[in-house]
């Protein structure tokens, strides 16, 4: 009987021990899972990391790229001859939309305002002075160019958009002294354009407000 019990005691401390070593083989195994499943997390996290900085590093190399090089069909004006006296009367400009000259001492606010219906020329000109592109359109310019082109001035400082129906082009492009005709909100001087003026040399007062002024969205 006690030879019994003693086999059964030895059985048992052996089926103990094998549960014992296959619980330790599932957590080494698991251990090993874990830790592979989190370098390969890491190892995609780091190449998604460089992969990001690559892009964003290419993509500002052709902005620079494209803001050295001519815009393509643009018109230019001696930024000394516009004018740039406060006035508070109206301003007839020889441009339509005008690209510079005496304006209001109040700005549009260009934060990225999309207008839906015209704004004064004399306060629009006060934003080109600071830094601003003007993207402006007519009738002939189609839906969805317009709703593009209200998406990327959205999300631009120191742009803003309104109607001007008796502009010549469907959809014209403004800064300071400078101006272009596009064909459609994909033609890629609308990229150029906003990387070379938006801020940019210009500039006549480089860093002045965008927002405070008049039409707060």
């Amino acid at each position: 009987m006690a030879s019994k019990s003693k086999t059964q005691s030895t059985e048992r401390k052996a089926r103990i021990e094998q549960m014992r070593r296959a619980e330790r083989i599932r957590e080494r195994r698991n251990r090993i899972i874990t830790i592979t499943a989190s370098a390969v997390v890491v190892a995609a996290l780091v190449g998604f990391g460089a992969f990001v900085l690559n892009k964003e590093s290419e993509d500002q190399k052709k902005q620079e790229q494209a803001a050295a090089e001519p815009v393509t069909g643009e018109k230019s004006w001696d930024a000394e001859k516009l004018g740039r006296d406060h006035v508070a009367e109206a301003v007839k400009y020889p441009q339509t939309p005008p690209v510079g000259g005496n304006h209001n001492q109040v700005w549009m606010n260009c934060a990225g305002d999309v207008y839906k219906e015209p704004v004064p020329d004399v306060n629009a000109v006060h934003s080109l002075e600071h830094g601003a592109v003007w993207v402006t359109y007519n009738d002939k310019a189609p839906e969805g160019d317009v709703k593009a082109l209200g998406d990327l001035v959205g999300k631009t400082q120191y742009s803003l958009m309104s109607p001007v129906k008796e502009q010549a082009g469907a959809i014209m492009l403004t800064a300071w002294g400078k101006q272009v005709t596009v064909d459609s909100a994909k033609d890629p001087r609308v990229d150029q354009f906003f990387a070379k003026y938006v801020q940019g040399p210009q500039t006549p007062e480089p860093g002045a407000a965008c927002t405070g002024g008049m039409g707060a969205q």
